[in-house]
């Protein structure tokens, strides 16, 4: 009889991978195409990604949950790079593989940086060498692979776009095949650990990153001050009013996010609200203020008062 259950019964799989690399190689990109929709926020800019966010895909028997991570960098000028540096390295810890993403035919110092990060890790490493599309030396690939292959062990190396999905199906297959037999840790429909207030600020803070381009200040990040769900007359559906406070560190920043008499705040405002629409199924009703608040990327108790916070 227990023969014949363990026979019938379909055994589940369940584990954790780190999307790991140096800043602005397409970690972020990679894990919305792997879990076909947008979930970490992405820009041309790099330090795009400041959390560690979960993101949870879930297959017939296998449950994936996908770590992405701000990317490692060298230099630590203050206490928001130093937070972006931990919450990368500490997502090496109790993980059964790990995704190290690096851009096209490139190797820098801060690729090595990572790599002396996983020297610890026992679990798979798989290189991703990502936006391959972009490659116009074709023949230099080859190569540029066979060194690669000197660098570590990997257990396997594989080129791809994550924007494009060249690859990628494979990239996933290799990583379902390495978790480990076990329960799923989460609900079949959820997608990740963090809250919709969270995301809400990603958004924000996403518009204002691709808005500003080379004037983006730094020193910025978004609060969510009211996130209130409201039940509305029968045919006009739910309206979700959220109000956010943008944080700045000089006045001069907020004259450039603000922009000539309100224009940049405003189109920060709608292209957000279009992906909040998306994301939460709701109409909504978005608020932006702008706040000048010195020093607080400088700043560990802002830090986690603004929910930097590994706890």
């Amino acid at each position: 009889m227990n023969a014949e259950v363990s026979e019938t019964s379909e055994v589940t799989r369940c584990g954790y991978v780190a999307i790991v690399g140096r800043p602005n190689v397409g970690k972020s990109t990679l894990l919305n195409h792997a879990l076909g929709q947008k979930l970490s926020i992405t820009s041309r800019r790099p330090q795009t990604t400041r959390h560690q966010v979960l993101g949870i895909k879930t297959e017939n028997n296998v449950q994936t949950i996908f770590v992405d991570t701000p990317g490692m960098h060298k230099v630590e000028k203050k206490a928001i790079n130093r937070y972006m540096n931990r919450a990368a390295t500490s997502a090496l810890t109790g993980i059964d593989a790990v995704i190290f993403v690096i851009d096209r035919l490139q190797w820098t110092e801060e690729d090595q940086l990572v790599l002396t990060k996983l020297s610890n890790v026992k679990c798979p490493i798989i290189l991703a060498l990502n936006k391959i599309d972009r490659v116009q030396d074709k023949g230099a690939m080859m190569p540029f692979l066979q060194e690669l292959g000197t660098k570590g062990n990997f257990k396997a190396i594989v080129p791809l776009s994550a924007l494009n999905g060249h690859n990628l199906k494979e990239l996933e297959t290799m990583v379902d095949d390495l978790m480990p037999e076990g329960v799923h840790f989460f609900p079949e429909d959820q997608v990740t650990d963090r809250s919709s207030r969270f995301m809400a600020s990603e958004l924000v803070r996403e518009k204002i990153m691709r808005q500003l381009g080379d004037e983006l200040p730094y020193e910025m990040t978004v609060e969510i001050e009211e996130f209130k769900q409201e039940v509305r007359p029968k045919g006009k559906g739910p309206l979700l009013t959220i109000s956010a406070l943008i944080l700045v560190e000089r006045t001069s920043q907020k004259a450039i996010v603000i922009g000539d008499k309100g224009a940049r705040l405003r189109q920060i405002g709608q292209e957000a609200r279009l992906d909040m629409e998306k994301m939460f199924d709701s109409k909504i009703m978005l608020n932006l203020w702008v706040k000048v608040k010195g020093g607080w990327s400088d700043d560990d108790r802002a830090l986690k008062s603004l929910g930097y916070d590994f706890d």
